[in-house]
């Protein structure tokens, strides 16, 4: 189990916002918002060791600063937003580690085994996070695309998450009915996620170190973890150096 840092750009600031929230011409409800720039915290992570974070899109404008940021740490950053088979070996070849598709592998609502075939032969499966980013619907979990507002027909489960990892090297999953509210972890997709196949990255509703204790139970040390709103780096009161020394004393066990 390890701490993946993140980097969430909205319109070229560093912000942490409630996901499910953002839309065309709305303001989203936003959590902090800081004009320290996205190379400084990149660099942090840098010369923390903290490779396998991600760096996420949150709408146009954001190019620069994640560009910024990939080049800060070479190599040891996602991208995520807008990722598509246009763009997605640009990003690879700016420094980013891997790109995370999301949107563009649906068609409307359906999952596209095509375009989810097109993307990996564009960077390669070593290069390429599935987002499975999802929400409750009844007593499943589904996932959502269009920025968290449309329900789609594909189901996070020990199915689909078998099918899938041979197409990709890692998932990275929002718990998009708690994230950025900090009231707690989604148990039960957590549990959920520990039967992953591949390296799987959970967010949110993480508040604390009891909250991280709690997922490396549950999940039984199968899931990496990603704090958003919480971490003081962002505003909040959970230490980012109680998690570098996380990181230094937590085997990955992947």
């Amino acid at each position: 189990m390890r701490f993946r840092p993140c980097i969430d750009l909205h319109g070229g600031l560093v912000k942490q916002i409630v996901g499910s929230t953002l839309r065309d011409g709305e303001m989203p409800a936003t959590n902090f918002s800081t004009e320290v720039s996205a190379a400084h915290f990149a660099e942090m992570f840098r010369d923390d060791n903290l490779d396998g974070g991600h760096v996420i899109m949150l709408g146009a404008g954001n190019e620069v600063a994640a560009e910024s940021a990939l080049q800060a740490f070479p190599g040891g950053l996602q991208i995520g937003g807008g990722i598509a088979p246009n763009n997605a070996a640009a990003w690879l070849e700016r420094g980013a580690a891997a790109v995370i598709a999301t949107s563009y592998l649906f068609d409307g609502a359906a999952f596209s085994w095509e375009r989810l075939a097109a993307l990996e032969s564009e960077v390669g499966r070593e290069h390429l996070v599935v987002d499975l980013s999802c929400a409750p619907i009844g007593d499943r979990y589904v996932v959502m695309a269009d920025r968290w507002q449309s329900e789609t027909d594909l189901e996070v489960g020990k199915t689909s998450l078998a099918a899938l990892s041979s197409h990709c090297c890692e998932f990275l999953i929002h718990a998009v009915a708690v994230e950025g509210k900090q009231a707690g972890p989604d148990p039960t997709l957590v549990a959920l996620l520990a039967a992953s196949p591949l390296p799987t990255t959970y967010a949110g509703g993480i508040r604390s170190i009891d909250d991280i204790e709690r997922i490396d139970t549950l999940a039984r040390g199968r899931l990496d973890f990603t704090v958003g709103s919480a971490l003081d780096l962002f505003g909040g009161s959970l230490r980012y150096r109680d998690l570098t020394r996380f990181n230094g004393t937590t085997e990955s066990r992947h």
